[in-house]
């Protein structure tokens, strides 16, 4: 039986690795993505070596000024460059965008694989957990949740993960369901295998890459959401530069310097889109069967 169960492992653990070893350059929508995604955490790494400004020091004596050599894109209200001010503020959404999503795949991921393998009366109540949470749109929670606990990193990231948990939840349960009937699964149980090397080491690698791929998108939802506190005045405190805060102060400037408005919403238009392509690359290089 043993020698049943290893074969067994085995089996299912080469489509895994065959599909990880698929040339991934040859998918354009990954390497689009790859390259967009990429090219702003560049930027945001390297902001200190790309602009001689301080983000957040004040020069009224310039404020307003219209885009020149010495400002790319001319300066806000507070004259403060408005080039150096979106590449700082890509280092606060893109940080607190991927962070996260760091606490909600991993208790989303764990209480959904747990509620589909043993299912009982704990997959009863994370289902209904589950419910309450799909009953209201994702931002208006968060943005109620914000409101509760007060502007602030801090209260973004909990109340994030408050809310994000519930959709890896539901997603990795569906894998298990499926995944705990497989044959390989019955044989690791008849060979004497524990549950918990059973899900550690030969369930959760292959039923990971939906959780994976929907952390793409749910990245996207992550900065979406932070733009739109920023932009009602509930996200990061001012005057550390974010790109919402900077589309609110630039909008009563829309018809005199429309880039102080206009390019922060284009740069989230990009990262969106360059998550998106990411997401969908994912998809393809993990599922290809999905294709079909």
């Amino acid at each position: 039986m043993t020698t049943a169960v290893v074969r067994a492992s085995r089996a299912m653990r080469r489509p895994a690795r065959s599909r990880a070893l698929r040339p991934w350059y040859r998918n354009g929508t990954l390497v689009a993505g790859i390259v967009i995604v990429g090219l702003l955490v560049l930027v945001a790494l390297l902001a200190p070596l790309l602009t001689p400004y301080d983000p957040i020091a004040q020069d009224l004596e310039h404020a307003l000024a219209s885009p020149s050599g010495a400002h790319w894109l001319g300066t806000d209200k507070y004259g403060r460059d408005v080039l150096t001010r979106l590449m700082y503020g890509a280092r606060i959404d893109l940080r607190v965008g991927f962070l996260a999503v760091l606490i909600p795949f991993v208790v989303g991921s764990v209480l959904g694989a747990l509620a589909g393998y043993f299912g009982g009366w704990f997959d009863t109540v994370v289902m209904r957990v589950v419910d309450v949470f799909f009953a209201f749109p994702f931002y208006v929670l968060v943005i109620v949740l914000v409101f509760v606990l007060g502007a602030g990193e801090s209260s973004i990231y909990l109340a994030i993960a408050t809310v994000s948990w519930v959709s890896y939840a539901k997603i990795m349960r569906g894998e298990l369901l499926v995944a705990k009937k497989q044959d390989w699964v019955v044989a690791a149980r008849l060979g004497g295998m524990s549950h918990g090397r059973i899900l550690l080491r030969h369930i959760a690698p292959n039923v990971m890459s939906q959780a994976l791929i929907y952390a793409m998108s749910d990245i996207v939802m992550d900065i979406m959401a932070i733009v739109t506190l920023g932009y009602l005045g509930l996200g990061i405190a001012p005057p550390t530069p974010e790109w919402g805060g900077m589309i609110l102060d630039g909008q009563e400037f829309i018809t005199t310097q429309w880039q102080q408005a206009t390019i922060p919403g284009l740069a989230v238009v990009i990262t969106s889109l360059g998550l998106s392509f990411l997401g969908d690359g994912l998809s393809d290089l993990l599922t290809p069967e999905r294709r079909r």
